[in-house]
């Protein structure tokens, strides 16, 4: 880069900031965006031990010739003839359940040309989402919803929780809606086509190949990115215009990804959005999960008509967590308390299990260690407010996991409690702790 040339950077804040002012502008001139600079950075983003597609090409195998492969890939994007290739599809244990669980992986310059695609399309799409998005988008995460919906549910008179899920999201898309959901802020011919072409890549699996009509690219670095393009025009907007604008009281959407609550004061704007919330998303080739989708009298005065009929009041989950009703410390207000939901909780020790199952052959300092890792991170998203007793458990049930699978190891097992807790000291365990607040005052 000469001494007087912006910045990659530099000209993506200022695309930003055009974007901020005019919410009806149409960029016709990105893709000049995507030179070595702006893919060099991408690169060096990627996982080290990230796994390879079909093309069987590692980070470590590219970066060998990183400079001559990635001139080679810009030659080929500016000139049009670069072609995504097909999704590797593999299948991974679905923890806690005898099912699998579908993974996509792109080819690793797939991987490269999404993440260079997705810095530019953010810079614009992150003016227009709306602030009760929370996934997949910079500086947000599924803490920042939670305590969003903390601050909603005890600060705001909300009576009336709609807990919902949209039936097999990614793989339902309708791609031309997409497109046409695109168009009204990007006119760059060559970032549409590119999308398109990502889109039409398709799927191997078992060496056969199979098109993709509808759905976004499973495990595509641009998926989460094109996912909320759809949901803000499907749902988020429309929640923002015409709902609101029809609620007789006070009414808010957290979502994340696409799992989502909407809260509400008034019944009768509840169930008017239930209603209408699926004929909406009927007309963009989308269906709730009813099994997850349910409208539940949530609050303070569902507290104390629940404890009139001798009852509790009813539970919801979001982000895998159950919420229900509770009171502050002294009893003085009302307070929605959440624990590590039941089904997640189950989940996690499975993965546990299988992941000791699998590894039980490890040296046992390896085992204790990774073990130590594996809870630190548990700790560190289910440790929020009030969710204590539900570390504690867990953590004692993944003691008594690895007490059972230690001693199922023939000759290099054979711990008793002493021994085993004498091991411990070695390799002490987390303590359970809150490392994340989540109180609303």
């Amino acid at each position: 880069m000469y001494r007087n040339e912006e910045s990659v950077n530099t000209k993506l804040q200022r695309i930003a900031e055009r974007a901020s002012r005019d919410k009806h502008v149409q960029f016709s001139s990105l893709f000049h965006l995507m030179n070595k600079e702006l893919l060099l950075e991408c690169f060096t983003q990627l996982r080290e031990n990230a796994a390879s597609g079909i093309d069987n090409i590692t980070k470590v195998k590219y970066a060998s010739e990183l400079d001559a492969n990635l001139t080679d890939l810009i030659e080929r994007l500016h000139k049009m003839a670069y072609r995504p290739k097909p999704v590797l599809r593999v299948y991974i244990p679905k923890p806690g359940s005898h099912k699998q669980r579908p993974l996509g992986i792109p080819a690793l310059e797939d991987k490269l040309v999404q993440a260079g695609l997705v810095k530019i399309l953010q810079r614009v799409y992150e003016q227009d989402f709306i602030n009760d998005s929370y996934g997949f988008r910079p500086k947000r995460g599924c803490h920042d919803a939670l305590r969003a919906l903390s601050h909603t549910v005890e600060g705001q008179p909300i009576h009336y929780i709609v807990e919902a899920d949209i039936k097999g999201f990614f793989d339902n898309v309708d791609q031309d809606q997409l497109m046409a959901f695109i168009n009204h802020r990007i006119a760059d011919k060559r970032v549409l086509r590119y999308i398109k072409r990502f889109l039409k890549a398709g799927i191997q699996e078992d060496g056969e190949h199979k098109a993709s009509e509808k759905g976004v690219p499973q495990g595509g670095t641009i998926s989460p990115l094109l996912a909320n393009i759809y949901l803000h025009y499907t749902l988020d907007l429309w929640f923002e215009k015409r709902v609101k604008s029809s609620c007789y009281g006070y009414s808010r959407i957290i979502r994340y990804a696409d799992d989502y609550v909407a809260c509400f004061q008034q019944a009768a704007d509840a169930k008017r959005f239930m209603e209408e919330m699926e004929q909406r998303l009927q007309k963009f080739h989308l269906e709730v999960a009813p099994e997850k989708t349910k409208l539940l009298e949530f609050g303070v005065f569902a507290q104390l008509k629940a404890k009139a009929r001798g009852e509790r009041a009813e539970t919801f989950d979001f982000l895998g967590f159950t919420h229900y009703c509770s009171r502050s410390k002294y009893g003085t207000r009302f307070r929605m308390k959440r624990k590590t939901a039941s089904k997640r909780f189950t989940a996690k020790l499975a993965a546990y299990k299988e992941w000791l199952r699998a590894n039980r052959i490890l040296p046992t300092a390896e085992i204790l260690e990774k073990t130590v890792q594996k809870l630190r991170g548990h700790i560190a998203y289910y440790g929020v407010t009030d969710n204590s007793k539900s570390l504690s458990c867990f953590i004692y049930e993944v003691r008594k996991l690895l007490f059972k699978w230690l001693n199922r190891r023939g000759k290099r097992g054979c711990y008793n409690w002493e021994k085993f807790l004498k091991l411990l000291s070695l390799f002490p365990l987390p303590t359970p702790r809150i490392v994340v607040n989540l109180l609303s005052f």
